[in-house]
């Protein structure tokens, strides 16, 4: 499998669920209030990839993850490829991602000022 060395994935700030009626290939946000974790699904979308290469990469995300039974699913969001796995298997995922070479790209906080 190729290195994934040099990409940069980032998870979106919102949670989401499957579409009614098109489980594993669209999404939709979820408000606040209706938040359920066993159903929730994360976003993942690359900083470092667009157009065609950003599919081929999220691709080869795709198949690391499943080699390790995390089920997930490329899904285009605004335009671009995104990969959603399930909230539970967020910590999996992103262990997984980092150990085959994706860098994480973490929100920045108030907390730490420059």
């Amino acid at each position: 499998m190729d290195s994934f060395q040099l990409s940069v994935v980032h998870r979106l700030p919102q949670s989401y669920r499957w579409l009614s009626g098109f489980t594993g290939s669209k999404v939709e946000p979820i408000p606040l209030s209706g938040i359920d974790e066993d159903n929730d699904l994360i976003g993942l979308k690359l900083l470092s990839h667009a157009g065609r290469e950003a599919w081929r990469v999220m691709q080869q995300l795709n198949l690391s993850l499943q080699e390790i039974q995390v089920n997930c699913s490329i899904v285009e969001w605004e335009g671009e490829p995104c990969l959603f796995v399930h909230q539970c298997d967020e910590s999996a995922a992103m262990c997984r991602l980092k150990n085959v070479g994706a860098a994480i790209a973490e929100q920045l906080s108030a907390q730490y000022p420059f």
